[in-house]
């Protein structure tokens, strides 16, 4: 859209007079909040030793969900978040621009298509006139309309049951709903304690790739100050990421064994499942945002579609090809 182009435009430029995305040392005493999910980046950043390098006041607020991180943004409470692919959209659909930083791919996607205990799916096109989980603003609403699209289905072919994240996993306990779009520690948790079971068409694990954004609050980025401390974040949590991948058996020991209690054995299966973590830059991240914005505007979740490149600032790629 013009305006927010003009808009990202103008912020690259301040950035860039501010001193660019490679701005030496934060300022002391500087605050930086960052939303983050499951407490994944605090996790990441401690178990790695990053937290360590990380010279700004950090908060590590805990969300169960995009919808409440957007409405936090909103009222100014956060700088930047770590959230689902589906946010940053939904957001900008709605009037707000919330500048793509950076983002996380995986190969294959962390949500799960899990079913309620008695009930066995073995093709996607089982779904239909199913009770089926749907949280609008979360990245399993994306998820879900693609599995839905290839077994040549509708919404409407379904029976949507709206929830909160924090809701699903008893969702599927209580049989309240059919299927619910989870993700680990729950999906394992949940098909060992009460005999759910995922759906086992190969399909639904090659849907889309799991994706993950950093947005920001445009204020914060137009605050030399903050914009440093961003850019401090941001590296670490590459290097963190990094460092996960290439040491995952004491990732998986510290984060799903010590902090989510997953027993050793569902560890090792979870991080099996698990693809590697992948920032990419702007460039390389706005083909694939520009697909999930198509998916979700052709199933009528948007009010119009947009331009996926109007959604990202270039202003920390330097930061991320550095990191990685």
């Amino acid at each position: 859209m013009p305006a927010q182009t003009t808009f990202l435009t103008t912020l690259a430029a301040t950035l860039f007079l501010a001193g660019g995305a490679l701005a030496g040392t934060v300022p002391a005493g500087t605050k930086l909040v960052v939303a983050d999910q499951s407490e994944f980046i605090r996790n990441l950043l401690d178990a790695s030793g990053e937290d360590d390098k990380i010279t700004s006041d950090l908060e590590l607020p805990n969300f169960a969900g995009g919808p409440a991180i957007l409405e936090a943004m909103r009222a100014g409470a956060l700088d930047i978040a770590y959230v689902g692919d589906t946010p940053p959209i939904q957001a900008r659909a709605s009037g707000t621009l919330l500048p793509i930083i950076a983002t996380v791919q995986r190969e294959k996607s962390e949500y799960h298509l899990v079913a309620r205990p008695g009930l066995k799916i073995d093709d996607l096109a089982q779904l239909r006139g199913k009770r089926v989980s749907y949280i609008e603003g979360s990245g399993r609403q994306v998820f879900l309309i693609e599995a839905l699209n290839r077994a040549g289905l509708t919404p409407k072919d379904v029976t949507l049951v709206p929830l909160r994240v924090a809701d699903l996993p008893d969702a599927i306990r209580t049989q309240s709903v059919d299927v619910a779009v989870l993700q680990e520690p729950h999906v394992t948790r949940l098909v060992q304690q009460i005999g759910a079971s995922t759906i086992a068409d190969p399909r639904e694990r090659e849907l889309l790739p799991g994706t993950w954004y950093i947005y920001a609050r445009p204020d914060a980025l137009a605050d030399p100050a903050k914009h440093a401390a961003i850019a401090e974040f941001l590296g670490a949590t590459i290097r963190a990421a990094e460092w996960s991948n290439e040491n995952r058996d004491e990732w998986g020991k510290d984060y799903y064994t010590g902090f989510q209690r997953i027993a050793p054995e569902d560890t090792a299966a979870i991080l099996a499942s698990q693809s590697l973590m992948q920032f990419q830059t702007s460039v390389e991240g706005i083909p694939h945002h520009q697909r999930l914005i198509d998916i979700l505007a052709q199933a009528g979740e948007l009010p119009e579609t947009f331009d996926a490149k109007g959604s990202f600032t270039a202003d920390f790629d330097p930061v991320i090809k550095a990191a990685r």
